[in-house]
């Protein structure tokens, strides 16, 4: 079966100030539980098509790791961290995007304790470049990972995700090691930005639209630009980007959701969203 778009990890220093924020923009947030190896807990905010938000704090501060180092000057500060699609069969997917080049870490087994007591299971695969997605197959039932029924439906109307944009460095090597995990045939449109110094994939994973975006004005270029004009004339979104791959290296850059409410699009204030770029988009 073909991969879909599974989750998206929003890192946050205090989870319960997280769900209060998240719950004033109207969404429905459930308290997901503490990781098996103890040092993260997190609360989920699902969505109709069965993907969701992850809201993931660290319960102890462990320098080394990832998403659990407290320091305020981390490379892993709050906001978007990580996606991840899911596999139905992890084993032969991985298989797979190996056989075309791409090498996974995994499976890897995780596994988290719900508020409730119960013990979920799951298999990770691990990319080694962060231009790529996370992979996710249950163990358990994944109705007992993400609720289903009302706890779903959200006051803002939000249903869906519709895109995750990623920043990347090179964008013929991304699309590459996209075109290897998904398979040969992925259809990615390229396009650019006039006048933004910036370069576009576009391609879908299930319901959800995966950009790719790279600057392709040189820091040198902008320098010279710099001296020979105002500063305000540098092409913004490509400075964005640029500012983006420099302090957090490649990966997520910003989200889309789809809301019923919305006639136009709306962005989310990063005071509540945890410097999570966050937009809301009509249907």
């Amino acid at each position: 079966m073909p991969l879909t778009l599974d989750h998206i990890a929003i890192r946050v220093q205090d989870l319960r100030q997280a769900v209060a924020d998240f719950s004033e923009l109207g969404f429905t947030v459930q308290l997901g539980g503490t990781y098996s190896d103890g040092i993260l807990h997190n609360a989920l905010i699902g969505f109709a098509d069965g993907s969701y938000f992850e809201l993931i704090a660290p319960l102890k501060d462990v320098p080394q790791h990832r998403w659990a180092s407290r320091d305020p000057d981390t490379h892993e500060r709050e906001g978007l961290t990580d996606y991840a699609l899911l596999s139905r069969a992890l084993g032969a997917t991985i298989d797979a995007a190996h056989g075309r080049g791409l090498r996974y870490e995994g499976p890897i087994p995780g596994g988290r304790i719900r508020p409730d007591g119960t013990r979920l299971e799951w298999q990770i695969g691990k990319p080694l470049t962060r231009d790529l997605p996370s992979l996710c197959a249950d163990l358990t039932p994944r109705f007992l990972r993400l609720a289903e029924g009302e706890v779903r439906m959200h006051p803002n109307g939000v249903s869906s995700i519709a895109s995750v944009a990623l920043a990347v460095r090179d964008l013929n090597a991304s699309v590459q090691r996209y075109r290897a995990l998904l398979g040969h045939a992925l259809d990615a449109r390229r396009a650019g930005l006039p006048g933004e110094g910036v370069e576009l994939a576009l391609f879908p994973v299930g319901h959800t639209i995966v950009m790719l975006l790279s600057p392709t004005v040189s820091p040198h270029t902008t320098m010279h630009a710099a001296h020979a004009h105002d500063a305000s004339s540098r092409p913004a979104f490509a400075e964005r980007l640029r500012t983006h791959l420099e302090s957090r290296g490649e990966g997520l850059f910003g989200v889309s959701l789809r809301t019923k409410h919305a006639s136009q699009i709306r962005v989310l204030p990063l005071s509540l969203t945890h410097h999570a770029p966050v937009e809301l988009v009509g249907l």
